[in-house]
């Protein structure tokens, strides 16, 4: 299918930047004090913040009548809900089981995932630069783990490719029936996530009142910063594929490694040589995709 160049651009430019708000997250979560022991009470709180940021924005959006979105969730929304859910506590789960070098190795199969789901269940074709892209991408995060240990636990890496494969479901599903409200995706997401981590921490508050006052406030504005990221992010699915979704959000990944590199965070992790060469050609590969975004797109014909 052939768009609007100018559309299709700004989607790319709207994905993009939710790339570089999620990438905040990485930040946030350094500032946390001993942020492992608290993993439900910080999904819990992230997926408050979450609904409730999106039904604001909702709110702001569409004045009073915005409640008749969820009039017209349909099973994509339920599915999208469920998904996302999935690559949030996966992520979680994954990183914390295994080393970072593996969970991030399965989150590079996201682009790929979503152009297999996404051509079989929505006929989405890639263009050539958008699959040349996606390779040089992969390639990228093989250089950036190329030193770390990729050793530790099966477990959290099956749970890595679980949160990559929900992650990638849930970008094909918003662009699944597009007279479904996109929205309420997000808002089921956050919701889903709070019910499950209640339901984990025996539906008692008490584990909250253990944790410290600033994981909570940390956790509620690593909220903030997934919901205005998805917000872009849902917004630049109505012209871009699922595959260049997924493609783009990896974006998240550089800008983490930079936020907590420079001194202005105070955190100062200075990554190897081979992490800041593979930030470098995933970043290439994104800016080669913006150029082609630029141009009549050109399908790649299975």
């Amino acid at each position: 299918m052939i768009m609007n160049s100018n559309s299709y651009f700004n989607a790319f430019i709207l994905v993009f930047l939710a790339g570089l708000f999620w990438s905040f997250g990485a930040v946030t979560v350094r500032y946390m004090i001993d942020g492992h022991t608290y993993v439900f009470q910080y999904l819990f709180y992230r997926g408050i913040s979450i609904a409730i940021i999106l039904l604001i924005y909702l709110f702001l959006k569409e004045g009073k009548i915005f409640y008749k979105n969820f009039l017209r969730i349909g099973i994509s929304s339920i599915l999208g809900g469920i998904f996302l859910a999935t690559a949030f506590t996966g992520f979680i789960f994954s990183i914390t089981m295994t080393t970072a070098a593996v969970t991030l190795f399965m989150l590079a199969a996201m682009p790929f995932i979503a152009a297999i789901v996404g051509y079989f269940i929505l006929g989405e074709t890639l263009s050539r630069s958008t699959l040349i892209a996606m390779i040089i991408a992969f390639f990228g995060v093989c250089v950036m783990i190329y030193n770390d240990s990729i050793s530790g636990s099966a477990l959290g890496a099956i749970i890595g490719f679980i949160s990559a494969s929900g992650f990638a479901l849930y970008s094909v599903t918003i662009r699944w029936k597009p007279e479904t409200p996109k929205f309420t995706t997000v808002v089921l997401a956050g919701l889903f996530c709070t019910i499950f981590s209640f339901f984990v921490l025996g539906f008692s508050f008490k584990p909250f009142v253990e944790m410290p006052m600033v994981n909570s406030y940390l956790s509620l504005l690593h909220g903030l910063i997934v919901a205005s990221g998805l917000i872009l992010y849902t917004l630049g699915a109505k012209h871009l594929p699922s595959a260049e979704l997924t493609l783009l959000s990896l974006m998240e990944v550089v800008g983490g490694v930079i936020w907590v590199w420079i001194p202005i965070f105070g955190i100062n992790e200075v990554p190897s040589s081979t992490v800041i060469l593979g930030g470098i050609i995933i970043t290439l590969a994104v800016v080669y995709h913006g150029y082609g975004a630029r141009k009549k797109r050109e399908p790649l014909l299975p």
